[in-house]
């Protein structure tokens, strides 16, 4: 059996996060969405149906046509009912999840959660939607190629918001944990100098390095420490909380629950209920709660998130495709910030700040709700980032970790550029 991954309608939700990567790629808990599904099927991912644009970064195996493809909506969650619900799936057997639609009809649609189809059926799907850019006919044309359908008639965890990434991530934390295998801090030698609350239920890497003075609270829920992590002194960590590979927490910093630092971040001052999915830094004082930071972002010194309205109303956060705004029935909200995105020191981030991909920050006073991927904000107006020197920055930002910047990657980031200013900002 080979992995592949889709994503429907609904996948564009979660931009600006997936303006640089499919919707499996996508991290929640510790694992991405991608990862979760290896682990619980033991397969690789061979391909995927993304928009066209992103294929030459994230498209480079093939199909082999003598092996059935099993097909997952990137928004679905591994758990064990179906799992096996999968793994029961015949070849062009496909799963759907009826919902009831929102009009007062009483009406219902379906979401297609994954459908299996042998190699060649599947190699021709890919064939067909490779230069598509519409999700309904990659959804469609699965569909088509199956033989019927089989009703999802238990509980489901899917992915319908940007908002449901954070609310599923404590959770997620604690359900990845069941994936890897990792001695306690009871099982080491780490507790000199270190307070530990819940010892049993902090999660430590052999190869990680905890400085002296590190506080460990994992009352409410576990805490894991990745492979090459460095936690330096000071440091306070509550769960639920995952430090992902070789990340890394500053003297001092406090990082509260439903956190994620991402591999090969560095975070400093306060967060909570955050992730910052890789390769991203706020590494001093200032604060961020309940926001979502992507790739090779940097927030300056003293750079702080509004994460609650003054009026203690619920957040509004606009869809970044339509413009619509949403009430997310949440009082807590604070920002998305697409990859590489930068602010200056003492920056203000609004409550429910949408920055899209390649954008800097340098404003003196709150941000607007809404900053346009390639954007150059100051207080004189928002200008057009240009793209030499928008490279020029992502290059040495990716040689500092050594990633290459490859030839697909500036595809994508070119094309996204030639969008953003066609558009109207």
């Amino acid at each position: 059996m080979q992995l592949c991954f889709f994503s429907d309608i609904k996948g564009q939700r979660f931009d600006p996060l997936t303006l640089t990567r499919p919707v499996e790629n996508l991290r929640v808990g510790i694992l991405t969405v991608q990862e979760k599904w290896e682990y619980w099927l033991n397969l690789t991912t061979k391909v995927r149906i993304c928009r066209p644009y992103l294929n030459p970064f994230y498209n480079e195996s093939t199909i082999q046509p003598d092996q059935d493809c099993l097909w997952i909506n990137a928004r679905f969650l591994p758990d064990h009912s179906l799992t096996e619900k999968l793994k029961s799936l015949q070849t062009g057997q496909a799963l759907i999840n009826p919902i009831a639609n929102q009009d007062g009809t009483g009406a219902e649609s379906i979401e297609l959660v994954a459908v299996v189809l042998s190699g060649q059926q599947s190699f021709d799907c890919l064939l067909e939607c490779k230069n598509v850019n519409d999700p309904s006919y990659w959804v469609q044309t699965l569909l088509n190629a199956s033989e019927g359908p089989i009703n999802w008639m238990g509980e489901i965890k899917k992915l319908d918001y940007l908002w449901d990434i954070l609310q599923f991530n404590s959770s997620e934390i604690e359900a990845d944990l069941g994936l890897i295998s990792l001695p306690t801090v009871e099982e080491y030698d780490l507790r000199t100098n270190l307070h530990v609350i819940h010892p049993e239920r902090i999660f430590v890497h052999p190869s990680a390095y905890l400085e002296p003075g590190v506080i460990l609270v994992a009352k409410d829920g576990p805490i894991y420490i990745g492979a090459r992590a460095t936690i330096e002194a000071g440091s306070i960590l509550k769960g639920p909380l995952a430090i992902c590979e070789g990340a890394v927490t500053k003297m001092g910093c406090r990082i509260y629950g439903g956190t994620t630092i991402g591999p090969v971040s560095k975070v400093g001052g306060e967060v909570s209920n955050t992730i910052f999915h890789s390769y991203s830094n706020k590494a001093h004082d200032g604060y961020i709660g309940n926001s979502l930071v992507g790739q090779w972002c940097n927030m300056g010194a003293d750079s702080n998130t509004s994460n609650l309205k003054t009026n203690y109303g619920l957040i509004h956060l606009e869809d970044w495709n339509s413009r619509e705004a949403y009430d997310i029935g949440f009082q807590f909200f604070g920002s998305v910030l697409g990859d590489h995105s930068k602010t200056a020191i003492n920056a203000m981030l609004n409550t429910g700040t949408m920055c899209g991909v390649c954008s800097n920050i340098f404003l003196s006073q709150f941000t607007p709700k809404h900053i346009p991927s390639f954007s150059w904000l100051t207080d004189a107006g928002n200008s057009i980032y240009r793209f030499d020197k928008a490279e020029e920055a992502m290059k040495a930002m990716m040689a500092r970790r050594e990633i290459e910047f490859e030839p697909g990657y500036q595809s994508m980031m070119k094309y996204l550029f030639d969008l953003a200013t066609l558009s109207d900002r």
